[in-house]
């Protein structure tokens, strides 16, 4: 679920703070449902440190719910994520004692997905895009290469039940590649 972009954060002071609050509101609305695992993305370091907080206290009081794990998407973008996870990677090497050879040998697809916020995940089948636009926007960019997508006219606030379940009938019945 992509709350916000690392981009929606150079927004002025006055567009930005109900937005932030909101999604704060929001995310420990989710929380406290207790049925699923959320688990905050994003560069967490660009937001405000009441946020960051309140992202952690909802990631700490859902850990280990068995099922569902919601990846909650603040201050996120996909090459951010990309850039990231190759630093962590440089990071990783270097603390291994890996030469820049042995470096470059090294980076590979499976190594950036290690490093990726949502390692260890699946990437995802299908991918919804409300408001009308039809395009990324910078969403999982790494992880969608091989999802089919769904657009929607619907703002996030309005889309329903009976969008979510149409955008799962129109998935059901692609034929699915997988980029073969």
């Amino acid at each position: 679920m992509w709350l916000l972009s690392n981009d929606n954060l150079a927004r002025p002071a006055d567009e930005l703070d109900p937005l932030l609050q909101i999604i704060g509101d929001a995310i420990e609305q989710l929380g406290n449902i207790g049925r699923w695992e959320l688990r905050p993305v994003g560069s967490m370091e660009l937001l405000p440190i009441e946020l960051q907080e309140r992202l952690k206290k909802v990631a700490q009081k859902s850990k280990g719910i068995p099922g569902v794990l919601v990846n909650v998407a603040v201050g996120y973008g996909g090459r951010q994520e990309i850039a990231d996870a190759v630093k962590s990677l440089i990071t990783d090497a270097a603390q291994n004692g890996k030469s820049i050879e042995q470096l470059s040998e090294l980076i590979s697809e499976n190594e950036i997905e290690r490093f990726l916020y949502t390692a260890g995940l699946p990437d995802p089948d299908l991918l919804i895009r409300t408001s009308g636009e039809q395009r990324l926007g910078g969403f999982l960019l790494w992880q969608s290469a091989k999802s089919e997508f769904y657009f929607c006219e619907a703002y996030w606030p309005d889309f329903r039940k009976v969008d979510f379940l149409r955008a799962l009938r129109a998935y059901s019945q692609r034929h699915r590649r997988l980029g073969l």
